[in-house]
């Protein structure tokens, strides 16, 4: 009877190990086989969800097939139960072992947003509210109010954001995304003044921040911009008004219509170089760090004067006489395809 029983309990841990082994290699074979994915599928996860709520909805959508297996691979892998609130790109091919693991690590697909170089705030707030994918918050605040829910102490928002390209995810605010391009630059803007060249005409960061936006506007030649900027330092020291035509019509707002009239370089704005002293009072554009660090590192040299010569580039002068005959070789006798700044 004994020997019956023991025979008994031999097979049945037999059969028993027969079957681990088997559900064992089939759960491995589930976990690590292509889910039901045909072609690439965005699959949002809500903030607050859990693991198996997770699971349920993964099955409900006929992504996966077996809720069973997918929660003893949380009980195997516990890290993989603590999944993360976003968007996730699901392609052809990734196993439900890889969705999870996805999702557990972040892995969240990424948006991308550029501030040009060069661009007003009026033009960067238009491209916020195009950006679906952005949450949208700034419909109806006034600019002071931008700057409020920023928490910054300045005169516009003009020139405080960054010109570089931000990657964000999905719902991610319009102000959180601009927090960032102001914290960039002004991690670039102190790394700039705290290198910057020694007796510069220029009294504090906003300053050089300023003078980057001018040489911004001048010219998209990378080389150029630290020459620009030593034309510009040099009229500062010796008192010389700065006299560059980006400032009028940014003073000039909507009632610029693509042209400047003598009239125009005469009346008094607060932006109008050729009428005030010194900068003007804020930033005229967005910038980029070339552009920055032209501003504190500008180009020596003795060159006072110069002027587009319809290619995209300038040409400098050190006298009066030498822009006079500049002005009237490329701006007096235009091409047909004169271009004042490289197309882009």
């Amino acid at each position: 009877m004994i020997k019956r029983f023991v025979t008994f309990l031999v097979v049945l841990a037999v059969a028993i190990g027969a079957v681990a082994a088997w559900a064992w290699r089939d759960y491995q074979h589930y976990i690590h086989s292509p889910a039901n994915i045909n072609e690439p599928t965005s699959y949002l996860v809500k903030k607050g969800q859990y693991y198996n709520a997770l699971v349920d909805d993964l099955n409900d959508k006929s992504i996966i097939g077996n809720a069973l297996y997918m929660r003893v691979l949380a009980r195997i892998e516990p890290a993989l139960s603590s999944i993360k609130a976003g968007e996730y790109r699901l392609e052809p091919g990734m196993s439900p072992h890889d969705i999870v693991k996805k999702i557990a690590n972040g892995d969240t697909v990424r948006y991308q947003f550029t501030i040009i170089e060069g661009s007003r705030w009026s033009d960067l707030r238009a491209s916020l509210a195009k950006e679906t994918m952005l949450g949208q918050s700034l419909e109806g605040k006034s600019d002071e109010q931008v700057l409020e829910a920023l928490g910054l102490e300045a005169k516009s928002p003009e020139g405080m954001f960054l010109a570089e390209t931000y990657q964000f995810e999905r719902g991610m605010s319009d102000i959180d995304l601009l927090a960032r391009a102001n914290k960039a630059l002004q991690n670039t803007l102190d790394a700039a003044w705290a290198s910057r060249r020694e007796k510069l005409p220029l009294n504090s960061p906003y300053d050089a921040l300023i003078l980057a936006s001018i040489v911004e506007k001048e010219t998209a030649v990378p080389e150029e911009r630290p020459r620009i900027a030593g034309v510009f330092t040099r009229r500062l020291e010796r008192g010389m008004r700065l006299q560059t035509d980006p400032t009028v019509i940014y003073g000039m707002g909507d009632a610029y219509k693509g042209n400047i009239r003598r009239s125009d370089l005469r009346k008094a704005t607060p932006y109008n170089t050729y009428v005030i002293n010194g900068l003007p009072p804020t930033p005229i554009a967005m910038v980029g760090p070339d552009a920055i660090q032209a501003a504190v590192s500008p180009a020596s040299g003795n060159e006072l004067y110069f002027v587009a010569r319809g290619d995209g580039s300038h040409h400098f002068s050190a006298t009066l006489t030498e822009h006079n005959k500049a002005v009237a070789r490329y701006q007096l006798k235009r091409t047909k395809n004169y271009r004042s700044s490289p197309e882009n």
